[in-house]
């Protein structure tokens, strides 16, 4: 990373925390889609945002120049950096009053990057790359195609490290144009105060960087075949990315039960192996545990006569857009199904729910029943068989007797000294859990789960 440069400062400061950036590579067309689907959820945020960007070169943006301009009008303040070119201030967007231009020394690092900064009380997203060197490429040197630049960075929708970030990024402005530094700060600390009348729905931006995504794909074509295979993995990992980044988003705002998507995820995976299930169902089961808080509308919801005998899962839907990923919704959809039939969205009972929706059912129950009686009961030792005796009473009807039978070993094993490997997973290198096949292969898998059990 180039020493003075934006990502350069928050990774250092990041660097021996117990929550280090999770960094990773991207081709420009990602980062393009990415940006594209973070920005149109300003036009439908339920607060003006204040928007920092860096373009790296000023052609970069009056590219986008038209698109900031209907930014601006639902924006609060937005600064934009860039090393300047022909046209970089005439344009009308640079003229609107709640658009500043930050014009960077070419040798400066920052114009190497490329950044989306958005914080408003209801919704704040980041994008912060820079560009890989010409040493970074290799032998090869740098790609003479467009879609084949690639950058090093991250993005999230973490409020705190996007504040974070918001603070470094004033800073530097600040070596340019200090006025428009206290005017940022001015900014900052009124939007901190602010309190939003509604959270924007971050589902909804997630199946905006999917679409994007997607859409982002039709050139890809045009390359080598090669090249086609890496931007088509690249494009899987990210899509993987938003749906790992919402989940750990929705962690971090429960306090009661912050490490829910990672403890799920490790017992998920462990009544599987006692199970004996094979390699393929264990991921299956372990990114099912990691997603499993995405799509809490499959509690409570009442439907009518008129409803579909499996109801839509918002959250698990836009899952089912990702080809390799439709064997996860279906396992996120049905994890509130009930053994006895009394459970959502339809209404399945014992062996026709699947298995690892039944698994995944049972083990997320049991782990947030334990980590409630562990702050009702902290001197306790023996929460895990209160819970246990719990999950027995409801046995046959709630869950799935031999699944129940297999967590009284775990219990046992747990007991006794097991100890399970519990830890967030690097979202940038999720690529593992993905099935490699392109398909759901729901039939098979159902038929293998059935003779599991």
């Amino acid at each position: 990373m180039l020493d003075g440069s934006i990502l350069q400062q928050l990774a250092t400061a990041h660097a021996h925390t117990q929550r280090p950036l999770n960094l990773g590579v991207y081709y420009k067309n990602t980062l393009v889609a990415l940006c594209h689907a973070l920005e149109d959820c300003v036009l439908t945020s339920n607060s003006p945002p204040l928007v920092i960007t860096a373009f790296q070169q000023g052609k970069w943006y009056l590219q986008e120049a038209e698109r900031y301009s209907q930014i601006a009008q639902k924006a609060r303040h937005i600064a934009i950096m860039a090393a300047p070119d022909t046209g970089f201030a005439e344009h009308p967007t640079s003229q609107l009053a709640n658009v500043d231009l930050v014009a960077l020394d070419p040798q400066d690092p920052v114009a190497q990057e490329w950044h989306l900064i958005i914080y408003s009380p209801s919704y704040t997203a980041m994008v912060l790359c820079q560009e890989l060197s010409a040493a970074d490429y290799g032998i090869a040197g740098r790609p003479t195609v467009d879609l084949e630049r690639k950058f090093y960075g991250f993005w999230t929708f973490e409020p705190a490290l996007v504040r974070e970030t918001v603070d470094l990024a004033i800073a530097h402005i600040g070596k340019y144009n200090p006025e428009l530094r206290q005017k940022l700060i001015a900014q900052v600390a009124a939007i901190a105060k602010a309190t939003p009348t509604q959270l924007d729905d971050l589902g909804y931006a997630v199946s905006r960087v999917v679409d994007y995504l997607q859409i982002s794909q039709s050139g890809v074509h045009q390359l080598a075949p090669d090249s086609q295979q890496i931007l088509d993995q690249n494009l899987v990992s990210n899509e993987l990315q938003a749906f790992l980044r919402l989940a750990q988003l929705i962690d971090l705002a429960d306090t009661d039960n912050p490490m829910a998507a990672a403890e799920t995820a490790a017992l998920a995976e462990t009544i599987g192996q006692l199970l004996d299930l094979p390699a393929w169902q264990l991921k299956r089961l372990r990114l099912a545990g990691l997603l499993h808080r995405i799509a809490p509308a499959t509690v409570g919801i009442q439907y009518g006569d008129e409803a579909p005998s499996c109801p839509l899962v918002p959250a698990a839907q836009v899952l089912r857009t990702m080809p390799r990923m439709q064997a996860i919704a279906r396992i996120i959809t049905h994890q509130n199904e009930r053994w006895d039939g009394s459970g959502q969205p339809a209404g399945l009972s014992e062996q026709d729910i699947p298995l690892e929706s039944r698994i995944l059912g049972l083990v997320a129950a049991f782990q947030k029943r334990v980590t409630q009686l562990q702050a009702s009961q902290p001197q306790q030792t023996s929460v895990l068989t209160q819970a246990l005796t719990e999950f027995k009473q409801q046995q046959g009807q709630a869950w799935d007797p031999k699944l129940i039978d297999t967590l009284e070993l775990l219990v046992m094993g747990l007991q006794q000294g097991l100890e399970i490997p519990v830890a967030a997973p690097k979202i940038s290198a999720g690529m593992w859990l993905v099935d490699p096949q392109a398909s759901d292969d729901s039939n098979n898998a159902n038929q293998t789960a059935r003779s599991q059990v």
